[in-house]
């Protein structure tokens, strides 16, 4: 079987993150990561907290912590929040790890090496009011392109345009909010992509046909509009040190690497994290160097990191000149919005990841988010929305189908599997029409099509139910015993089967299902087609129990409080 890295786009120190952030790079990894290990690959799923930077400085100054004591705080929250959501990662690290700046400096100095890294004067803005120099993404203005005025120094959240600074109309401070800004000398060192740009677009010809169109349209948009050269170093406290052995004066005056730099050495640098825990059993290299070993590499990100993953951090490593492994396909996601509107802290408007835990367990979440996630254009959670899946597609379909087929067996049966007779034509159109739908199911995710693979998973549930109105068992076992223990029985084997292939979507619910089936030898993975066919891993006589309630129906009160506590429509 293949190997495949997988990385999601890091998340940010600074705060808890929302449930667009969730779906748009952790939770698809996640997803994919556990259907990849199922089918037989060898996985590793990485990623790490993103570290550096201003909003960081400030968050800790905030908060009256020194910067690296508010890091590992953070990060310790963020990921709690993480397994509480159930992400399997392989390992979740740190940007500001020993290992990521030892890497970023070593990439850094043989860009150099090979004339790709060059030192220039440059005439950067200046803040009095703060007194200090201010990185690109602490400038805020009207972006040129579009009008957005709360575009950055450094990228228009609105339009995805790379800017700079003195691109903006009407510039401010971030942090201050003044506009007495001036600009002064000071010396950076600057990434050559212009010098990278025929390298890269050769490298994005020879792949993108395998990306989803968004992620391809916005890397061949960004080199149809030219590369230019960006500076990779700031004038900050808290970053990955310009190494003093390649550029002493720069070293002598503080700076460090521009965290979009650095940030992305970090799927490096923590695989490293990771193998550096069991050096005897983990080599790191294996993952990242093209000629050690065949890996499938795939990223997933939301819209807005694009650019830097599926050109800059390209441009990065073709410029060492070494054999890093790049990308394969990126997955790229557009927004989830709120009622139509930003999710918004300082407006307490939208839902974040730990208020969801606090109100409801992961599962509802996961099923949620990727049934419904913006992969082909931007999507909007409601409350109304989130409120009907549940009810209908989990409660309903799934969870209801699980509690009256066991519920009743156990009643009329016991608590073991019962007989029955032999399987007839109903048993067999279902076992065709299961077969049928599990290969749809698998296409989608293979395809890393996720709202069209729940809409397969959720007709792979919807025909058990089918299948037990059809066959009615309640009216069968008053005049067809046997009948009606054959009919529970199919039933309980579509249950397994539920359960395993559901695993990806929703882990913790499929454990339940696994769990309430006493099968001493139950190592099933995947589920076959001649498995789906014939639904017989459940053998007569294997002990069950009634698991509880898997989704609890959201009732109008519910909904009621949700909206009230989060809002329920935008300005």
């Amino acid at each position: 079987m293949a190997r495949h890295l997988i990385t999601s786009a890091l998340p940010y120190i600074n705060g808890i993150k929302h449930l667009g952030n969730m779906v748009g790079s952790m939770l698809p990894a996640d997803v994919h990561s556990r259907y990849l290990r199922q089918r037989g690959h060898e996985v590793l799923f990485i990623c790490a907290t993103d570290e550096h930077g201003t909003p960081a400085e400030l968050a800790a100054k905030e908060q009256g912590l020194p910067v690296d004591e508010f890091c590992a705080q953070a990060h310790d929250a963020q990921k709690a929040v993480y397994d509480g959501f159930n992400l399997a990662f392989d390992y979740f690290g740190r940007s500001s790890s020993p290992q990521n700046r030892e890497i970023t400096q070593e990439i850094a100095r043989e860009l150099k090496a090979n004339g790709f890294i060059e030192e220039r004067a440059i005439r950067q803005v200046y803040s009095n009011a703060d007194g200090r120099f201010l990185p690109d993404r602490y400038i805020i203005g009207t972006c040129p392109h579009c009008g957005y005025d709360k575009a950055r120094g450094d990228q228009c959240e609105n339009c995805t345009r790379v800017l700079d600074p003195t691109d903006l109309i009407d510039p401010r401070s971030a942090i201050s909010g003044s506009s007495d800004l001036e600009v002064r000398e000071t010396k950076h060192l600057f990434l050559l992509q212009s010098a990278l740009a025929g390298e890269v677009e050769a490298w994005v010809d020879e792949r993108a046909d395998n990306w989803p169109v968004l992620a391809s349209s916005i890397a061949r948009k960004w080199l149809t509009e030219g590369l230019h050269d960006r500076a990779i170093t700031r004038d900050l406290d808290w970053g990955v040190p310009v190494p003093a052995d390649t550029w002493p004066d720069l070293a002598a005056e503080g700076k460090v690497f521009y965290v979009w730099f650095d940030a992305p050495i970090e799927y490096i640098g923590a695989t490293k994290e990771w193998a550096d825990q069991d050096p005897e059993n983990r080599d790191w290299r294996s993952w990242w160097w093209e000629s050690d070993a065949d890996v499938h590499y795939t990223q997933f990100m939301g819209k807005d990191n694009v650019p830097f993953h599926s050109v800059m951090f390209p441009a990065t490593l073709l410029g060492t000149r070494a054999p890093w492994k790049k990308v394969d396909v990126i997955k790229a996601f557009n927004w989830l919005n709120y009622y139509g509107g930003k999710f918004s802290t300082s407006q307490k408007r939208g839902v974040f990841t730990h208020d969801a835990l606090e109100i409801l367990p992961a599962d509802y979440w996961r099923y949620f988010m990727m049934a419904n996630a913006p992969e082909s254009d931007d999507s909007s959670f409601t409350w109304e929305h989130f409120t009907a899946t549940v009810n209908k597609d989990l409660a309903d379909t799934l969870g209801n189908f699980v509690n009256r087929v066991l519920s009743f067996s156990r009643k009329r049966f016991g608590d073991s599997v019962p007989e029955g007779g032999e399987p007839g034509e109903a048993e067999a159109r279902l076992g065709e029409e299961i077969a049928r739908l599990l290969a749809e199911y698998e296409e989608h995710m293979e395809a890393i099509q996720f709202r069209k693979a729940a809409a397969a998973l959720r007709a792979l549930w919807s025909a058990g139910n089918s299948y037990l109105e059809e066959k009615a068992p309640w009216l069968e076992i008053k005049t067809n015993k046997e009948g009606a223990a054959l009919t529970l029985r199919t039933a309980m084997n579509l249950i397994h089967l539920y359960a395993v292939v559901s695993e990806p979507f929703i882990p913790t619910s499929s454990a339940a299902m696994r769990a309430a089936f006493d099968l001493k030898d139950d190592t099933a993975a995947w589920v076959t087609p001649e498995e789906a066919r014939s639904l017989t891993a459940v053998v007569p006589g294997t002990p069950f129990t009634v698991p509880p309630v898997l989704f609890a129906k959201l009732t109008d009160e519910d909904l009621a409080a949700y909206k009230e506590r989060f809002g329920g429509e935008t300005e």
